[in-house]
């Protein structure tokens, strides 16, 4: 084999593996993918962007996600759909701010409020999913607001 064909049949390889799942996205992807599947009343396709055995903390309270059905359930429960009104991010750690609103199967509960989750992506999969307060503590480990 030639290195010209060498080098394609290495280029081609490389593309095909980098577009593969969710692996080589950043933390932000990651969470604007979550946000829009959410928005569009896919708990499947929410479902899939959390790791097997992911965390999910809400009011001092951790649920872990162990299996495929447990993270569908997680989102099929959150009643409100979140508009990502912006992110930062800090390695595999991201912090979104979101608008509230219905969902197209369920009535949000706190329509037009703020709500903040800070997210960690590891292989391209949420391995935490933990909501923060509005407005104040932590963002991202070592940043305040």
């Amino acid at each position: 084999m030639d290195f010209r064909r060498a080098a394609v049949l290495t280029l081609a390889a490389t593309a095909l593996l980098g577009g593969c799942g969710h692996g080589g996205q950043s933390p932000e992807s990651i969470v604007r993918a979550w946000s829009k599947a959410l928005n569009s009343g896919d708990n499947e396709q929410a479902a899939q962007l959390f790791a097997q055995g992911a965390r999910v903390i809400q009011a001092g309270h951790v649920l872990l996600l162990r299996t495929r059905a447990d993270a569908v359930a997680f989102n099929a429960g959150l009643p409100c759909s979140g508009r990502v009104l912006s992110v930062s991010t800090r390695g595999n750690a991201a912090t979104a701010t979101f608008l509230l609103g219905n969902r197209p199967r369920s009535t949000c509960d706190a329509p037009g409020q703020h709500a903040r989750a800070l997210f960690e992506v590891r292989g391209g999969k949420i391995v935490v999913w933990h909501q923060l307060p509005t407005g104040t503590g932590p963002a991202l480990p070592g940043q305040s607001v």
